[in-house]
């Protein structure tokens, strides 16, 4: 480190150091009273588009205390990674996070007092609350609302060796700036955040959130994948980060029907699938009943039904135009029931507001979808899947290789042409999520989300 980058360090210092009681952050024990600094002087640089500190967070000046788990022990510091981390710390607004969030006060104090057991605690600490932001996202999980995923990339990057890579490499910035998510459309908000003048507050906090978005799910989403953007109404299937086909999508209606955001598997292809109707139907509305009563209209509207010597009705509709999942479903198994599948009403897709069904996620051109699917799934030819799919018949092809399907929610982010776009915020997520910002970073964050699981039993057409 030069010269000139010493001095500011010290000069930040004395900007940053100002008598005040103060609470502690989150998950901290609290700070005790500090000596003021006897010359005023200017206020630390930030980035343009970096938001200023809480009021009381700004004012703080940490105290370090000992870190309290063993396996989060402090490392030890040279002064001159201590400055990189700090100098890291002041431009982070560039990601779209807050440089109070790190304790910078008490991260200057320990570099003025040099190389010893206060350096090594607080850079510890700052450094690895600024790993778990970037990594996981800063936004508390009670905050992401309908949110089911776990996140993989605290146990594939734990944070003791990515600080044990940064120190022996003292390439602080370097081994930081591998966290960020490797999606374009990630950098594309970065630029937007770039060039976004600071007095737009709200575009600023917009981005700032779809980026935190981006972290909540694993850093590398795989070579082939499918994402879809519930806001948008749109499905990508996307190879080495390109989009090679997109579909319109339906979606669920807000409300206990709304879509949740979950990252799971597609494990095989259903074509010409069955629909077994819910006992919330069968019995609850009495449709077991009245097609026992009608057999010419069960027949009809294709379903099969039985009734067993214990009086339990079963429905189950036949493969066919008219059935509720269309020509075909994408198997990926999870407790909330949800799936993408083809429907009948395909005139649904003109709309431009289509969150309309039950909660699961309708698929335009379906059966090009599941024809693809097959092949790149290696589970039928494409003259086989083709024939699968026109037959008529029940048919599951498992995939040999499986593919990862992310159901997101972005309000702002890249369409399906590329271009920076804002979405309606059709479920009133975005609030939680920005209000998470406006206040002190949470510490100890949770890794799952303890909001109930709503399984979608049925998704019968409008």
């Amino acid at each position: 480190m030069n010269v000139p980058m010493r001095r500011f360090v010290v000069l930040g210092l004395a900007a940053l150091a100002v008598p005040a009681a103060v609470s502690a952050q989150p998950g901290q024990p609290a700070p005790t009273r500090q000596p003021a600094v006897p010359q005023p002087a200017p206020t630390p640089l930030l980035p343009a588009n970096s938001q200023p500190a809480p009021a009381a967070e700004a004012a703080a000046t940490p105290v370090v205390q000992p870190l309290a788990d063993a396996d989060q022990a402090p490392l030890k510091w040279t002064l001159a990674d201590g400055e990189a981390l700090l100098e890291l710390i002041q431009g982070i607004g560039s990601e779209g996070l807050i440089p109070y969030d790190y304790q910078m006060q008490g991260l200057a104090a320990a570099i003025a007092d040099g190389e010893g057991a206060s350096l090594d605690e607080q850079a510890t600490r700052s450094f690895s609350w600024l790993i778990e932001d970037l990594r996981d996202g800063r936004t508390p999980m009670e905050a992401r609302k309908q949110w089911f995923v776990v996140d993989p990339d605290p146990d594939r990057l734990p944070t003791r060796q990515i600080m044990a890579e940064a120190l022996e490499s003292h390439d602080i910035a370097g081994v930081v700036g591998k966290l960020a998510p490797t999606v374009p459309d990630y950098a594309e908000l970065k630029e937007a955040l770039a060039a976004t003048p600071k007095a737009n507050k709200a575009r600023i906090a917009l981005i700032r959130a779809n980026m935190d978005r981006w972290r909540w799910l694993a850093r590398d989403l795989g070579s082939q994948y499918l994402l879809t953007n519930v806001p948008e109404y749109q499905l990508r299937l996307t190879v080495n980060n390109k989009i090679i086909r997109s579909y319109k999508t339906i979606v669920g209606k807000p409300g206990r029907t709304a879509t949740p955001q979950l990252a799971e598997v597609v494990e095989g292809v259903i074509f010409n699938p069955t629909w077994t109707v819910p006992q919330s139907i069968v019995k609850g509305e009495g449709l077991g009943a009245r097609l026992l009563a009608n057999p010419a209209s069960a027949k009809a509207q294709g379903y099969a039904v039985t009734k067993g010597a214990n009086g339990f009705v079963n429905v189950v509709q036949q493969p066919g135009k008219n059935n509720s999942l269309g020509l075909m479903k994408l198997d990926m198994p999870n407790e909330h029931a949800i799936f993408l599948h083809d429907t009948p009403s395909r005139h649904l897709f003109d709309s431009d507001r289509r969150a309309l069904s039950h909660g699961c996620i309708r698929t335009e051109r379906a059966q090009e979808l599941a024809i693809t699917m097959a092949i790149l799934g290696k589970g039928a030819a494409k003259d086989d899947a083709v024939a699968i799919s026109v037959s008529g018949k029940y048919t599951k092809v498992p995939l040999q290789k499986t593919f990862p399907v992310y159901i997101t929610y972005f309000t702002m982010g890249r369409d399906i042409n590329g271009q920076l776009t804002t979405f309606n915020d059709i479920y009133d997520r975005d609030a939680p999520v920005l209000a998470s910002f406006d206040q002190p970073r949470q510490a100890n964050r949770a890794r799952e989300t303890d909001e109930e699981v709503v399984e979608i039993v049925d998704d019968l057409q409008i």
